[in-house]
């Protein structure tokens, strides 16, 4: 693959990745999600854009070494969770933020870990770099998952 397709398409392939924090930036946190009893360890609002920024990134570099084997045709099944999973991805910002709907947020990044986790796994069965270059995503959504039913148990009924 000539070097300069190669750059294209890897800078493609990370655009689709921050695609979510598109959508994500489009419902932010505001007077309701200050409003809302949360953990103590709930990190503080400034680092979830950094921290998303680099997992968008890992994300975009891993699903570009698995194209670049053999394209799409070469792992469908990989690049294939790997958009649906953005979908979801996308989709927690509006449900938690958008909708204030803590619960259906946290249906959706429960069904979001199985897509990230068979991702993970199907993009290690292409190479060991790709699979672990989501691992950092699957811990942070670990975190993010628990944080999420956290802020929904304690703030049921509210």
């Amino acid at each position: 693959m000539k070097t300069s397709v190669s750059m294209i398409s890897l800078l493609v392939w990370i655009v689709i990745s921050f695609v979510p924090a598109f959508v994500g930036s489009q419902f932010m946190p505001g007077e309701w999600y200050t409003q809302l009893r949360k953990p103590s360890w709930t990190p503080p609002g400034y680092l979830f854009g950094p921290v998303w920024s680099l997992l968008y990134l890992s994300m975009g570099v891993a699903a570009w070494l698995v194209w670049k084997r053999g394209g799409y045709s070469g792992a469908p099944v990989a690049l294939t969770l790997f958009l649906i999973q953005l979908v979801f991805n996308g989709l927690w910002s509006w449900l938690f933020f958008g909708l204030q709907r803590p619960g259906l947020a946290f249906v959706d990044i429960a069904i979001l870990w199985i897509l990230v986790l068979a991702t993970t796994l199907a993009f290690w069965r292409q190479g060991a770099a790709a699979g672990t270059l989501m691992i950092p995503y699957i811990t942070w959504l670990s975190f993010a998952s628990a944080l999420n039913f956290s802020i929904w148990r304690m703030n049921a009924g509210s």
